[in-house]
């Protein structure tokens, strides 16, 4: 059996690991643009200066020799023709493939309705390493640099200026940062923290038009509530885009965020499987890396589903002050319950309809994590529990075998 995987991130690494374990001896290809594995989640680390290149690579020393893969590095794919089981490449080189895994990721946007922005020089994403490169080298000299979108990214970006003592702006048409983790209680708290530390921020509101100098550098951001920024270099953070643009004429099914998958990784074509950020749908690390093993795994025959597809589940550990978010912590409507316990150091917070919690926030103590976790995974009716749901824990809903192992009941 030969297996080719397009995409060297925390999906397409995690499936050839799952398919040289459970086919010994299939041949497997690996296609990327990239030139070295690395952890997207922890470039601004890159940025700051607490980790070297060799110190983002999540999958160790010997890759290809451990893995036993042909890594075609630093190469794009132009086609894909299902048909003929063939990839095809920059060049118009070839490759056949018996199956074939797309975790391609994704790429920043720049919105083109922003006027005068497309074609300035002075900004960049944050999505690959070289990107951060130029960010390196932009923090040794600019004064005013703007992050445009307060995502985990955008703050992740931001904190790693911080790190490097340069001023920056934040600006989001969010109502606050971390708006798809947070409610607006718990972001507050790090939008105190960011301003004790100078940042800048602008919520509600969003760019509208880059005023640029002679040699097309951005001086000046305007924002839709008319204000100036001064700008010396603009990160975009605010969107993606998958990276599907070579499969645009395969015949394979797209949807208007990416490539579509089942829970199996199945596309709409029975030899190609799809996992992570390609999807448009912008999932988490863990839920990248879950969906390549889980590809990975139908693709050697081996069936399995994402099980965990009911939640989003976000650790972030920004200024030092640690959060967890789990599924939708800001209800719908008022026909969802909210549960919050909190104190002057902690925010505890739990979303819950019919007796099952669709959402959760934990700020400065992850402790009850694990608890909610297991409630959340197997739909747990926590009105069979006779307790206040932030003292639920797991001899209310687990039992114990004669030889100490647990189980549930439903």
């Amino acid at each position: 059996m030969k297996y080719v995987v397009i995409g060297s991130s925390a999906a397409g690494v995690n499936g050839v690991r799952e398919l040289r374990r459970l086919d010994p001896e299939c041949e497997i290809v690996l296609i990327s643009r990239d030139k070295s594995i690395y952890s997207r989640c922890i470039l601004h680390e890159y940025l700051s200066g607490k980790r070297t290149p060799e110190r983002l690579n999540f999958a160790g020393a010997g890759f290809e020799e451990t893995y036993r893969v042909n890594w075609m590095k630093g190469r794009d794919c132009t086609g894909v023709r299902p048909a003929d089981h063939v990839v095809v490449l920059d060049g118009g080189e070839e490759v056949s493939y018996d199956k074939l895994l797309i975790a391609t990721g994704s790429h920043t946007f720049y919105p083109p309705m922003i006027k005068n922005l497309l074609g300035s020089k002075n900004m960049v994403g944050f999505r690959n390493i070289e990107d951060i490169d130029k960010l390196k080298e932009v923090a040794k000299t600019c004064k005013n640099i703007i992050v445009m979108g307060s995502g985990l990214v955008g703050i992740d970006c931001t904190v790693g200026f911080l790190e490097l003592g340069v001023k920056v702006t934040l600006v989001d048409f969010a109502g606050w940062l971390l708006n798809r983790q947070l409610d607006q209680r718990a972001a507050q708290t790090y939008i105190d923290m960011l301003a004790a530390r100078g940042v800048e921020q602008h919520y509600g509101v969003g760019m509208s038009e880059a005023i640029r100098d002679e040699n097309d550098n951005i001086v000046e951001c305007v924002l839709t509530d008319g204000t100036h920024l001064p700008c010396d270099f603009l990160v975009m953070t605010a969107g993606v885009r998958s990276n599907v643009e070579f499969l645009q004429d395969s015949g394979i099914e797209l949807s208007r965020f990416g490539l579509v998958f089942d829970e199996t990784g199945k596309t709409s074509d029975p030899d190609i499987y799809g996992a992570g950020d390609v999807s448009g749908l912008s999932p988490i690390w863990p839920v990248a890396v879950k969906e390549g093993i889980v590809a990975a795994s139908n693709m050697a025959g081996v069936p399995r589903q994402m099980t965990d597809f009911f939640a989003s589940k976000s650790t972030m550990n920004f200024l030092g002050l640690p959060t967890m978010s789990l599924g939708n912590a800001n209800p719908e409507d008022d026909s969802y319950q909210v549960e919050i316990q909190e104190t002057k150091d902690t925010y505890k917070k739990i979303v819950h309809k019919d007796g099952k919690i669709t959402g959760a926030i934990l700020q400065n103590d992850l402790a009850y994590s694990g608890v909610l976790q297991q409630l959340i995974a197997r739909k747990i009716d926590i009105t069979k529990v006779k307790k206040p749901v932030f003292d639920i824990d797991y001899s209310d809903f687990f039992h114990m075998k004669d030889n100490f192992e647990f189980f549930y009941q439903d």
